[in-house]
């Protein structure tokens, strides 16, 4: 059963760390692409970013550029999504999200299987 679980939220100040981890199951990372994408109440779900693992090509949201970063280890068939810098308008859960093949946008309907999130708080 092809399984995505994430990993790694929690409480953190403003300027702070955090890496996030989607575990595969199921299924090899390397023809899949994966996406994090995020949603804080009352909003929509949205992109944040993006690896094709065929190619290794990623992505990033205007917003996170700079200070978050993808990468995958394939050894532990894992995803990371290091990020830096957080401000509070980072706040929301976060999804890790799987499709096989590659993908070029940060379309929801891209995706055909995603995680339950984990929760990241930027506050003071």
């Amino acid at each position: 059963q092809l399984q995505v679980v994430e990993s790694g939220g929690g409480l953190v100040q403003p300027g702070g760390s955090l890496r996030l981890s989607c575990a595969a199951s199921g299924f090899t990372l390397d023809y899949y692409a994966i996406g994090w994408f995020r949603q804080a109440p009352g909003k929509e779900r949205e992109g944040v970013s993006t690896i094709n693992n065929y190619g290794g090509s990623t992505n990033y949201a205007d917003s996170v550029k700079g200070r978050f970063t993808i990468s995958t280890d394939r050894a532990k068939n894992t995803v990371y999504l290091q990020m830096n810098s957080l401000k509070p308008e980072d706040t929301g859960v976060y999804f890790c999200a799987a499709t096989e093949g590659s993908v070029f946008d940060f379309r929801v309907a891209n995706f055909d299987y995603w995680g339950r999130g984990t929760q990241v708080t930027v506050s003071s």
